[in-house]
C-alpha cells in the first residue's frame, strides 16, 4: 500500500470527495485516476495529489474509491479484479454506485473483500455535505474509524443501514438538484418582479443557507419556522397558498420516491 486513498473516477462526485479528503489528510497520500487521464492530472495538480492509471489506483490504495456509474461497475471490476487478486496487503473497496449493494460489488470484484458503501452529495466538496455510509462484516472497527476520520472534512458523516441507502440518497444525495431547481425558480420569480438576476440568485441561495442553519442550530421543526414567517393575512401566507395549490409538498415527496424506485431498477 502506497496511498491511503486512491480514487478511480474524478467526475463530479469523485472530485468532490477528493476535495474533502485533502482537508484532513496529506495530498501526498492520495492518488487520483480517471479514464481520461488529463482530467485526473488537472485535479491532482490543483490539489497537490498524485495522478496515475486505473490499475495503479487498484494496486496501491488502501481505501480504493470506485467512483464510476453503476452501469460501468462491471466493466471496471473486470479490469481491476486481476490486480486486486494479486495484492498481498490489505485493502478496502469504497463504492458509491446507486443500486449496487456491497455483496454485489464484492462479487464483481471477485473476492470476499472488505467493502464500505457510501452515499455522498456534492456539497462535500466545500465541507458542508452529507455522507451516509455502511460497511460489510469484513471491515474492522479501526478501519471504519480511520475512514470516517479521514473523510471528516466532507461535512456530516452518518452511518445508515444499507437497506435505507436509497432513501437517504433520495433526500441528501439527489436533494441538491431539487434545491437548486427551487433556488433557480425563486430567483426567476424575483427577476419577473424586477430584481437583477445576480441579486435574485444571491438572495435565494443565502436564504436557503441561512434557513437550514437556523433550523439545525435551534432544533426547530420546519413547520414551526414556516408558521413564524406567516403573518395573518400577509404576503408569505399568500405565497404558501400558491405553492400548496400547485401540490408543492406532494411534488417534493414524489421526487424522493422516484429516486428510490429508480435505484431499485438500477440494481436489477
Amino acid at each position: 500500500m502506497r496511498y491511503f486513498f486512491s480514487f478511480i473516477g474524478t467526475g463530479n462526485m469523485g472530485s468532490a470527495l477528493s476535495r474533502a479528503a485533502v482537508k484532513t489528510i496529506s495530498p501526498e497520500n492520495i492518488l487520483l485516476s480517471n479514464r481520461t487521464a488529463a482530467k485526473a492530472e488537472k485535479l491532482a495538480a490543483e490539489l497537490g495529489c498524485a495522478a496515475g492509471a486505473v490499475p495503479q489506483a487498484a494496486a496501491e490504495g488502501k481505501y480504493i474509491f470506485l467512483g464510476v456509474k453503476p452501469q460501468m461497475m462491471a466493466g471496471l471490476m473486470a479490469e481491476i479484479s486481476p490486480v486486486l487478486a494479486q495484492r498481498k496487503d490489505r485493502f478496502l473497496l469504497v463504492t458509491m454506485a446507486a443500486g449496487l449493494d456491497m455483496a454485489r460489488v464484492a462479487e464483481m470484484a471477485g473476492g470476499d473483500y472488505p467493502v464500505i458503501r457510501i452515499m455522498p452529495n456534492t456539497p462535500c466538496a466545500v465541507g458542508a455535505g452529507v455522507l451516509m455510509y455502511d460497511a460489510n462484516a469484513m471491515v474492522t472497527e479501526t478501519e471504519m474509524n480511520d475512514f470516517t476520520a479521514a473523510m471528516a472534512g466532507a461535512g456530516l458523516l452518518d452511518r445508515l443501514d444499507e437497506h435505507l441507502m436509497a432513501a437517504g440518497s433520495g433526500v441528501a444525495g439527489c436533494g441538491p438538484a431539487f434545491l437548486c431547481q427551487f433556488i433557480e425558480a425563486l430567483a426567476d420569480g424575483g427577476v419577473a418582479c424586477g430584481l437583477p438576476r445576480q441579486k435574485a440568485l444571491l438572495y435565494a441561495a443565502k436564504m436557503a443557507e441561512g434557513t437550514a442553519r437556523l433550523m439545525l442550530e435551534t432544533g426547530q421543526h420546519p413547520g414551526q419556522m414556516k408558521d413564524a414567517v406567516c403573518s395573518p393575512g400577509g404576503c408569505t401566507i399568500a405565497g404558501v397558498r400558491a405553492l400548496e395549490a400547485r401540490s408543492f409538498r406532494a411534488a417534493a415527496m414524489d421526487a424522493v420516491i422516484a429516486t428510490v424506485e429508480r435505484d431499485r431498477e438500477m440494481g436489477k
